[in-house]
Parts: structure tokens; sequence; C-alpha cells
């Protein structure tokens, strides 16, 4: 496939970030990274299950993508590449910019340490923690897209992330993952001009989950009735349960900042 239609093109990136008010100053916090911020539905969520004591008291970072969609443009860049390349970016850009102008310290525990997104970020989530496990543990997506969608072909993984349940994650050792995962029976099928049999999101999350059964993950696998890509009812419904079930058997790690 070529693309012809994605031309280099100015833009600005927001970052939203929610600090619960029961934050300490000086502790090093537990926190989650999200795709297509501002995400305000996760600051709301966040903001009563810390108050019910449900999760710990956690910052959430959100993060807008650099525009666009799909092959071609900066989001499909980011979100679709399979490669650690986007984690560093948060690593090293992101995240210490986070500490400086919100004046909070960041846990290194890669235990409390979460990734989200939906559509192309949920797959960008996976891809983070997969890449970067030291980095994270606990990854959440609704209708990720694990489907042949990166761009520029990479020859190393020619199927972008459909490959992770073609054969990345069945030949790979289990990694110390926690994955929470959903599709809507409506979800995306786009055959599109390729006829490449990788572009329907439903087969797509279901092959995920059959993958990580076969290697003993733990995860849970929400296929939603009457639901869409992405669906908004979904995420207002399931998201409170998808983060306590993440976080359920969460303590501090002792000795690690």
């Amino acid at each position: 496939m070529i693309v012809t239609t994605s031309h280099p093109a100015p833009y600005t990136r927001q970052v939203a970030v929610y600090v619960p008010k029961q934050y300490v100053a000086g502790t090093a916090a537990p926190f989650i990274v999200g795709a297509d911020g501002p995400d305000n539905l996760l600051f709301t969520v966040l903001d009563n299950l810390i108050a019910e004591g449900k999760v710990p008291p956690m910052i959430a970072i959100s993060i807008g993508n650099g525009s666009g969609d799909a092959q071609g443009s900066q989001r499909g860049l980011e979100y679709d590449t399979m490669s650690g390349v986007y984690a560093e970016f948060v690593e090293n850009e992101i995240l210490p910019l986070v500490e400086s102008k919100c004046q909070v310290k960041l846990t290194k525990d890669p235990a409390a340490r979460a990734t989200m997104g939906g559509s192309s970020g949920g797959s960008c989530a996976l891809i983070m923690a997969w890449y970067h496990p030291e980095l994270y543990h606990l990854v959440l997506n609704y209708s990720g897209t694990y489907i042949n969608q990166q761009w520029p072909c990479n020859p190393k993984t020619p199927h972008g992330a459909w490959g992770f349940h073609e054969n990345i994650i069945p030949k790979s050792r289990p990694k110390p993952l926690r994955i929470w995962m959903e599709v809507g029976d409506q979800d995306l099928f786009n055959p599109n001009v390729m006829r490449d049999g990788m572009h329907d999101w439903v087969l797509a999350n279901e092959n995920m989950a059959k993958a990580l059964t076969a290697k003993g993950y733990q995860y849970q696998f929400v296929f939603a009735r009457n639901a869409g890509h992405v669906d908004f009812k979904v995420r207002q419904q399931t998201l409170p349960e998808a983060l306590e079930w993440l976080w359920k058997d969460y303590k501090p790690a002792k000795g690690v900042k």
C-alpha cells in the first residue's frame, strides 16, 4: 500500500493531568497514561473510585495524539508502530514535564504503572507495555486495533498489531502483564482495498483473547453486545470495574520509588 494523502503539518499536543486531592506531596504515586486525551471520563471515574477506596490514589496523564488517523498520519505513526519508541517518548519527555509542571512524583514501579487507550490508542497501550515491561505491567483497552494498521511497514512485524495474536504472543515467553480488553459486537470491519484478511476488529480481539489464554496471561475480555467502536456507553458502564480489576492486587512495592 502506498499512502499519498499524508503531509507534514504543524500541531500542538495537549496533555491533561489529573492529580487526586488524596495525593501526598513528595510521595511516588501510581499512575495511568492514556491515549487520545483529554479523557474527562477517566478523571471523573478515578475521582469516585479513589474517594471510595476502590483503587489507590493515582495520577492520570491523558496525552493528545499527534493528529490525523490511520496509515500515513502522525497519530497512526505513534500508536500503530510496533516498537518501544512511543513509550520512550512518554518516559523521556512527557513524564518529566508532568512531574515538573504539576509538582508530583511518579513511581518507577511497573506494577503501579498502567497504560490505556481505545482503537489504535488501545493497541498502543499494549505496545507500550509489551516492548517495555520494565515500565508498565497494567494495560486497559477498548476496541483495540489489533489489525494490520502499521505504516510504514516493518519487515520484522509485517502484519502490524495483527502479529500480536498471529505469532508474537504465541511464540514469546509470557510477560508480567495484566490486561483488560473490550470489543463491541458491532465493532469495525474494514476489508478495504488491501483485501488482506487482517482488518476485522472483532475477530482480532477474539484472537487476542485466545492467544492470551493459551499463554496463561491474567486478563479480562469483555464482549459488548449492541455496541460499536470504542462505544461511549460501554466505557461509562465498564471503566470503573476495569480499573478496579487492574488494581485489585496492587500493593506498594517496598523500596521502589
